[in-house]
């Protein structure tokens, strides 16, 4: 029986080989929410560049999920730091400026274009700020 159950954990771990190798041939880009890099660093399970991360975010459709609800600190704890409107670049500024958010407690994703709008200390909206 030892042999059996032997055969059956090489075959298992052989197959998740394959699997995981195929996962990254599939979705090899850095910029492509499938990659495995980038859900293993939304599962906390990867280390993954943090500029990346926010960049790669602009085409995962659940990157809420990522900010909502969550208060600074543990916004910092997983984006590395936060920028207010008069760190982040005109650009996002004037847009800033320019929004129906102004006013409103904001702070940025580190230099990305990812606005997060807070309530107190807890982010309520996550805004891809663009084409203003």
């Amino acid at each position: 029986m030892t042999k059996l159950a032997a055969r059956a954990a090489i075959l298992a771990l052989t197959f998740s080989i394959a699997v995981v190798i195929g996962w990254i041939l599939t979705y090899p880009s850095e910029s492509d929410p499938k990659n495995i890099k980038y859900v293993l660093w939304k599962s906390g399970l990867y280390g993954m560049n943090l500029d990346k991360a926010t960049g790669t975010m602009i085409g995962d459709g659940s990157s809420d999920e990522l900010v909502v609800g969550k208060t600074r600190a543990q916004l910092r704890e997983r984006f590395g730091y936060l920028s207010t409107p008069a760190d982040v670049s005109q650009y996002l500024r004037n847009c800033y400026q320019n929004s129906s958010w102004k006013g409103r407690e904001v702070l940025f994703i580190r230099k990305s274009p990812w606005m997060v709008v807070f309530d107190g200390d807890k982010a309520t909206d996550l805004v891809l700020i663009k084409g203003c």
